[in-house]
């Protein structure tokens, strides 16, 4: 998790994605041990990083014992219905899905109109926008999915007396009223940048490249909109800021949060 030396001035944000699917793993070996699961992934680096995280999560074992399919799509392919009706034809009972926003909601719908049940149904957090995926998806569709988050929700009622979220809502209303209140990528925004004003904070007059990174791997900061319990946390030997969420669940109209925080 150390400073990469490929990128020696970049530093991330959110979970990485093998830390994220450690997570699944953790509660899929906890729940059911005994899952048939199918894999559903983009064929990039990003959904091949999910996939071997979901795996490597299991261990090699148990993913010999329980991984019964797997299918990936392309970012230009107009349906994905075809790898959808193979992961059900599969028999599995489990379904891991990380797929950018338009394929997911094509997926959810496609699942819920085969009338595929999956015991459980993990989508990764990238695909998690109410708006955006599950709104186009059918909520009856997504209802009941898990996946997981690091960030307060502004359409959950558990944050509507929150300052901090009521705060959000009026730097919405005077810097961008015309954005999506239900999007929580906007959220995601809005906190990196206050990540970043903090690190400029730190570094007071001296913005040299050298001192802000310095300043970046320097960071031990409750953001506004985080959960309860999770922090932007990074050392000169730690470059991954953001490494606790908690397990969300789809109801049907937002999302539920369960369990503990994980991670950190």
């Amino acid at each position: 998790m150390g400073r990469s030396r490929a990128f020696p001035w970049s530093i991330g944000f959110q979970p990485s994605y093998q830390a994220e699917t450690a997570v699944y793993a953790k509660y899929l070996l906890d729940k059911m041990p005994d899952a048939k699961v199918a894999l559903f992934y983009q064929n990039d680096d990003a959904g091949k990083d999910y996939g071997n995280g979901f795996k490597k999560g299991l261990g090699p074992d148990n993913v010999a014992r329980m991984v019964v399919s797997e299918a990936t799509y392309e970012a230009t392919d107009p349906t994905i219905d075809s790898q959808i009706v193979k992961l059900k034809t599969s028999g599995a009972n489990v379904l891991f899905m990380h797929a950018i926003p338009k394929q997911a909601a094509q997926a959810i719908r496609k699942i819920g109109e085969i009338g595929w049940k999956p015991d459980i149904f993990f989508l990764a957090a990238t695909s998690t926008s109410v708006s955006s995926v599950l709104k186009p998806a059918g909520f009856d569709n997504a209802k009941g999915i898990i996946s997981s988050y690091f960030l307060k929700d502004p359409n959950d009622p558990q944050w509507q007396n929150d300052k901090s979220v009521q705060d959000w809502q009026a730097f919405m209303k005077a810097y961008f009223p015309d954005g999506n209140l239900q999007d929580q990528l906007i959220v995601y925004g809005y906190t990196v940048a206050q990540a970043t004003v903090q690190v400029f904070k730190q570094c007071g007059d001296d913005l040299t490249h050298e001192n802000i990174m310095k300043q970046a791997a320097n960071m031990d900061i409750a953001l506004p909109m985080m959960l309860p319990g999770i922090k932007v946390k990074t050392s000169p030997t730690d470059y991954f800021p953001v490494q606790a969420m908690r397990l969300q669940r789809f109801n049907g109209e937002v999302w539920e949060l369960f369990g503990e925080t994980i991670g950190e």
